[in-house]
């Protein structure tokens, strides 16, 4: 294993103002149904439950400048919370590999990743704790999606993100206290070749990294082109 793996390059921020404050991404959006873990208060819908639960064993893949990792971290509530938190977080049955290897070997010497690390990371179905239809639903409403590409060298990721009305994808830019962005229906790639695992739901960008975001087709990656006249 190599010297300094997975240490904080000295060009990282160093600034936890946010650590131990998890965010949501989802935030507070209007009600659309009360039972289970979202809750109806005053016509908004109330997702601190979703931070909380047992802890679980949640399978992951992980892109570095260098590595991906592939194993189980051990997290309560979501996993987007959890990186959030910007705290080590205990990983097990770890894999190791190039960002773009097939094939990946044993880890057995990584216990534990600081999010600050990571530049993307997947998250499948387990990756939220057990929701209904009706709170899942009740988390996306009042969302503008938004289709873009994303540069966060070495990886390029092109997807989806949804953001409160008025805001603009290039806000995302900005420093806040929530470190990684969800982007769904998502694909990473290091130039023409696909790092993304396949059957990926969402990505995790890690904000930190990201250094251009615009607005393209998602068919083609690329952006729209301007009609005639304009």
């Amino acid at each position: 294993m190599p010297f300094g793996f997975l240490k904080r390059r000295s060009d990282q921020p160093a600034d936890k103002a946010g650590k131990g404050q998890p965010t949501s991404a989802a935030g507070s959006v209007p009600a659309a149904g009360g039972k289970g873990g979202v809750q109806a208060q005053a016509g908004r819908v109330d997702v601190s439950t979703l931070h909380t639960g047992s802890l679980r064993g949640v399978a992951f893949t992980a892109l570095t400048e260098d590595w991906r990792l592939r194993g189980r971290m051990q997290i309560t509530g979501r996993l987007s919370d959890a990186l959030n938190r910007r705290e080590a977080i205990e990983i097990s049955d770890v894999l190791w590999g190039a960002p773009e290897a097939d094939q990946l070997d044993p880890a057995p010497g990584l216990k534990s990743v600081d999010p600050y690390d990571l530049i993307l990371v997947t998250a499948g179905e387990e990756s939220l704790p057990p929701l209904t239809e009706t709170e899942r639903a009740a988390l996306r409403v009042h969302k503008v999606p938004y289709d873009v590409a994303m540069e966060v060298p070495p990886f390029r990721v092109v997807g989806t993100v949804f953001l409160h009305p008025g805001a603009d994808p290039q806000g995302l830019l900005a420093r806040s206290s929530e470190m990684f962005v969800p982007v769904t229906d998502a694909i990473a790639r290091i130039g023409e070749a696909v790092v993304s695992e396949p059957d990926v739901e969402v990505i995790l960008v890690n904000r930190y990294y990201l250094r251009g975001i615009e607005q393209v087709d998602k068919r083609t990656g690329q952006p729209h082109l301007a009609l005639p006249g304009t």
